[in-house]
């Protein structure tokens, strides 16, 4: 249940939402807050997807290896004390408060304007310069030359993959978006670079070349993923660096996707060793770190779920897009072998393009269109003219009608799968009454 404090802070980034500001006064601002970002060391993690998987990787490790690691999500799930969090937990509703009302106050003080995003991210600084953290893991919310995290310089940029998203804000093409993200990197940064389609990586690689000692490693070529199994039956990998080769790495967030998410924070971290920040990890800590990971709401199952009179199984994932989709669909599919069957309870906002973001998952499953509780939602019988080539559509208008529709379609042993936005994922997993995480 949202604390008093929960409320207050929802409020101040509520004021902010869509005040169509950018984050240009992020230098003013901080320097009002008394520079709390000037020794921030770590990593930043921008990209279309495997952002918030990347860095719960690395928080866990470096958490493991006895560090105190800020880390900052967004948006949250559940509870806005997710957005601020020490060693992978989320900050007291009391710590929140304070970090988030000392900003609301300093741009109240000067008239100085910001984004939600830039409320965040010194939010965020305030909390970690008062907690004494020893690194920062900093995930960029939406692009990357002009995302709030850009006034920080902590000296690792780690740069996921690229996909269409956001196009009303980060540009049509895989080029421009591209660009857009790569806009973090900064001269003498290290920077881990994922998997990209050829467009993007050409450029990635052009602005690459406007900076000057750059070290670069990417996925495939200075970074090696190899999976096998083990003899336990569990997939485990061996993630080569130049810094080192760490093998047995255990894998615990479900999707074959996730071994590159891991092998990225493994070379953010062997990174940050390369410049000096951390020591090496010992393997030891570093497989019990990456064992202890988790991260809600990505393709997060329930087995059994219970709901009522039901009991069946519930997977979660905020796929945001047609990449994300299709980047999960496979292990949709073999969590619906367990189940006869299999029904999807859907919400995104109103800028995406629903019409792609079902493509990749079975046409025959029923669909149950909800809102999610955004003043930029897209609307129930919106999503049902942009899907209206699959054959059976539901309207639920409320989460909780959408979620029991769900299971009378499946019947007991079914699965739910839950997409869309993390607003609909927070509500759902609050239905089921699982602690925020």
């Amino acid at each position: 249940m949202a604390t008093r404090e929960d409320l207050a802070c929802q409020e101040i980034i509520g004021r902010y939402q869509f005040n169509g500001a950018g984050v240009s006064a992020m230098p003013q601002l901080l320097e009002a807050l008394g520079d709390p970002g000037r020794d921030l060391r770590g990593m930043t993690v921008v990209g279309t997807n495997g952002k918030g998987s990347t860095c719960a990787f690395a928080v866990s490790a470096l958490a493991a290896a006895g560090m105190r690691i800020g880390s900052m999500p967004s948006p949250h799930l559940q509870h806005v004390t997710e957005r601020i969090r020490i060693n992978g937990q989320p900050v007291s509703s009391l710590a929140c408060h304070r970090a988030f009302a000392k900003v609301d106050d300093a741009l109240r003080g000067t008239g100085l304007v910001v984004n939600a995003g830039g409320v965040h991210a010194a939010a965020a600084a305030v909390h970690f310069a008062r907690s004494g953290v020893d690194l920062a893991v900093m995930e960029a919310s939406i692009g990357g030359r002009r995302t709030a995290v850009n006034y920080f310089d902590p000296g690792v940029k780690v740069i996921t993959g690229v996909g269409l998203d956001h196009q009303h804000l980060l540009g049509s093409t895989l080029g421009e978006i591209a660009r857009n993200k790569a806009g973090i990197v900064r001269d003498s940064d290290h920077v881990v670079l994922g998997e990209f389609p050829a467009e993007a990586a050409k450029a990635v690689d052009e602005v690459l070349c406007q900076h000057t000692e750059l070290t670069v490693w990417r996925l495939h070529w200075e970074i090696r993923c190899r999976p096998r199994t083990a003899r336990d039956g569990h997939t485990v990998l061996e993630v080569s660096t130049p810094h080192a080769v760490h093998r047995e790495l255990p894998c615990p967030l479900r999707g074959e996707h996730q071994h590159h998410n891991l092998a990225l924070a493994v070379a953010g971290i062997d990174a940050l060793a390369e410049r000096g920040l951390v020591c090496d990890i010992p393997d030891e800590a570093l497989r019990g770190g990456l064992a202890a990971t988790r991260w809600a709401g990505r393709l997060e199952l329930l087995a059994p779920a219970h709901l009522g009179s039901w009991t069946g199984r519930l997977l979660l994932d905020i796929a945001a897009n047609h990449q994300a989709a299709a980047t999960v669909a496979p292990e949709i599919l073999r969590q619906s072998r367990a189940a006869e069957h299999t029904a999807i309870v859907f919400g995104t906002l109103g800028y995406k393009n629903v019409a792609t973001m079902l493509e990749p998952l079975p046409a025959d499953w029923p669909v149950v269109l909800t809102r999610v509780g955004h003043p930029n939602e897209a609307a129930p019988d919106a999503m049902r003219t942009a899907l209206a080539s699959r054959p059976e559509l539901h309207v639920r208008e409320e989460t909780t009608d959408a979620v029991h529709h769900a299971t009378e379609l499946v019947g007991d042993g079914g699965l739910v799968t839950v997409l869309g936005t993390p607003l609909l994922v927070g509500r759902v997993r609050e239905l089921f009454q699982l602690p925020p995480g």
